[in-house]
């Protein structure tokens, strides 16, 4: 990766730009995962995330559709509100979440498609 200096004048990039590019560059070098650990097999995909300090009852899991959404409560330690979106709907029925050493694990199965084709006679 090259970095070129930049010119830090009014004219020549405006504060909005630098705190942007400044924004850029931290996440880039940051040492805290922001995505979840997600792996998929067949039925299901696992999704690992880290959440240190909270407990079961800080967290609550919503899920609709393809998207599932991680909050914490408001009186919780610390804060969280991360949404994560899949390829395919989940099966609520065939998920389940578990909270272990600051790492929730997370289940989801994967919804079947159900086929909507009718058969049409040719007369």
């Amino acid at each position: 990766m090259f970095f070129a200096p930049t010119l830090r004048t009014a004219r020549f990039a405006p504060r909005a730009y630098d705190r942007a590019f400044e924004r850029f560059v931290a996440d880039a070098f940051s040492t805290v995962q922001r995505s979840p650990l997600v792996e998929q097999d067949d039925k299901s995909w696992t999704l690992s995330i880290d959440v240190p300090g909270l407990s079961r009852e800080d967290l609550t899991i919503g899920i609709e559709g393809a998207v599932v959404r991680i909050e914490s409560k408001a009186e919780a330690k610390r804060q969280l509100k991360a949404a994560y979106e899949l390829p395919q709907d989940i099966d609520v029925s065939a998920s389940d979440a578990r909270l272990e050493n600051g790492v929730l694990t997370l289940k989801l199965g994967k919804q079947v498609p159900v086929s909507q084709v009718s058969q049409l006679q040719i007369n």
